[in-house]
């Protein structure tokens, strides 16, 4: 698999770094981790990178929701492990922004996998769409 940052959007940038655990429950019956886990490791780090990068008072006004959703898979992975993902966001639309992921081992540079979601302001009120919060990017 490529370098992600070769294939961005320009004006891609790096937000967030995390590692995660791979519990031995996210495996399926085939013994390795299940398909859909890999979406919860990506909402994961993205809600740490928000929570890090917004106020309380933000989220009580306004909250993303989940508008589409992708993932790729490039090496099966089994218990125990440790995945190093980041997150990476383009500049947002006015209610839209849109992330990328990537998923490796952290004991090599290897992707298990790469991703991306597209999220939309709301109102917490309405749930209208509303203007992308401040998230320092450029």
């Amino acid at each position: 698999m490529t370098d992600i940052s070769e294939s961005l959007p320009a004006g891609t940038q790096h937000v967030h770094t995390t590692d995660l655990a791979v519990r031995w429950g996210d495996m399926d019956a085939v013994g390795h981790v299940n398909n859909s886990r890999f979406f919860s490791y990506f909402e994961e780090a993205r809600v740490e990178w928000l929570k890090a990068t917004l106020d309380e008072a933000t989220f009580s006004e306004s909250r993303p929701v989940l508008a589409h959703a992708s993932c790729d898979f490039e090496h099966p992975v089994r218990h125990p492990a440790t995945l190093h993902l980041d997150v990476y966001a383009e500049s947002p639309g006015r209610s839209s922004l849109a992330t990328h992921y990537t998923a490796r081992f952290d004991t090599s540079d290897d992707a298990v996998a790469s991703g991306t979601a597209v999220l939309v302001w709301v109102s917490a009120e309405t749930g209208d769409p509303v203007p992308v919060p401040d998230l320092g990017l450029q």
